[in-house]
């Protein structure tokens, strides 16, 4: 049976950020605090060789040539500035 929960003196940067989520995915306050909670307490366990799969599934997609460890750098260092 689902157990109710009050939160009390959340910072107003986490209020307004859990408003704007909620907002985004078209879902109620309560309804993204517990996707939000479930998603951070009850993560989905991914075996390692399906991670690597996807990981290579990924890299595949990528058109070849194109993206070299000095692209990704440049591309890390163009948002910091």
């Amino acid at each position: 049976m689902p157990t109710t929960l009050t939160l009390k003196n959340i910072p107003d940067d986490v209020y307004a950020r859990l408003k704007l989520s909620a907002e985004t995915h078209r879902r109620s306050m309560n309804s993204e605090a517990i996707v939000c909670l479930e998603a951070m307490l009850l993560p989905v366990k991914v075996p390692p060789a399906e991670r690597l799969a996807r990981a290579r599934a990924l890299r595949g997609a990528l058109p070849q040539g194109k993206f070299r460890a000095r692209d990704i750098d440049a591309f890390k260092q163009e948002g910091r500035s």
